[in-house]
């Protein structure tokens, strides 16, 4: 049975997890692996309120903070020990990353 591996990478700085992703790339090219994606999300506009105080009240409400979030989708095919060293990466702590394993039966098989 082949395993299916999907990346998920998020973060507010582009430059960071394009960088992330392209040394991903590298190295699924490098060992020959079955790799789709990059594949990348309409960019996620986020809103957060700002306050005088930490009391949680709206009394002193100063505005709203803005920030832009980035999501690129990865999905590594077979390959399970290049799928664990990817994941155990010391990643950026600007950039978030996801996996989900999802097994895949051959056509015919029961």
């Amino acid at each position: 049975m082949t395993f299916v591996t999907k990346l998920s990478l998020k973060s507010g700085d582009r430059a960071a997890l394009d960088g992330v992703v392209s040394d991903i790339k590298t190295t699924c090219r490098r060992k020959g692996a079955e790799m789709k994606g990059p594949h990348s999300d309409t960019p996620a506009e986020q809103s957060v309120p700002l306050y005088d105080s930490l009391n949680g009240r709206d009394d002193g409400k100063q505005g709203v903070w803005t920030y832009t979030v980035y999501r690129r989708r990865i999905e590594l095919y077979g390959h399970d020990d290049l799928a664990r060293d990817i994941m155990e990466r010391d990643f950026p702590d600007s950039v978030h990353v996801e996996a989900e394993l999802e097994q895949v039966k051959p056509l015919g098989s029961s």
